[in-house]
């Protein structure tokens, strides 16, 4: 059946192209948010490995309403390890790195699903998409207060 949402075909294309990749970064994100809090280790452990449960939760539910807004536009969501790896522009970690390189990473990795919402933004404003407008809006006010949160953890 035809999509008639008021967003044109070519339109709804770019903007679930977008969003893709921002699922791809948001998913990354989860996966090593979650490896760190199993792995984390040292005299920070319990506030970490507490922080980082609360923080790969979060991503858990936002991947969902990304996949959920991309195939309203009438899209499919990528779903693979695959798929994932070519799309996000997070690197993945292998090994277990000290806590505060891991604090490290996550900023790097929040800062990076930021840059990646912000970038879905003009072509939500230009098609009048006001729910994916609100969904970027609303993670990036959660990625950049995560963000400034871990940057604290790392203050002198």
């Amino acid at each position: 059946m035809d999509i008639d949402i008021g967003i044109s075909k070519k339109d709804r294309k770019t903007i679930a192209d977008g969003l893709s990749k921002l699922l791809a970064d948001t998913y990354t994100l989860y996966l090593k948010t979650h490896n760190f809090h199993w792995n984390v280790e040292g005299p920070m452990f319990n506030t970490l490995h507490l922080m980082f449960e609360q923080q790969y939760n979060e991503l858990a539910l936002a991947v969902d309403a990304i996949a959920e807004r991309i195939r309203a536009l009438g899209h499919p969501a990528p779903g693979s390890y695959a798929a994932y790896a070519k799309l996000s522009s997070i690197k993945e970690e292998t090994g277990v790195p000290k806590a505060e390189e891991m604090i490290r990473q996550l900023v790097d990795g929040q800062e990076a699903v930021a840059r990646t919402a912000r970038a879905v933004f003009p072509a939500a404003e230009k098609a009048s998409d006001e729910p994916t407008a609100d969904l970027l809006t609303q993670r990036l006010q959660i990625h950049e207060k995560t963000a400034w949160m871990l940057r604290a953890l790392l203050s002198k």
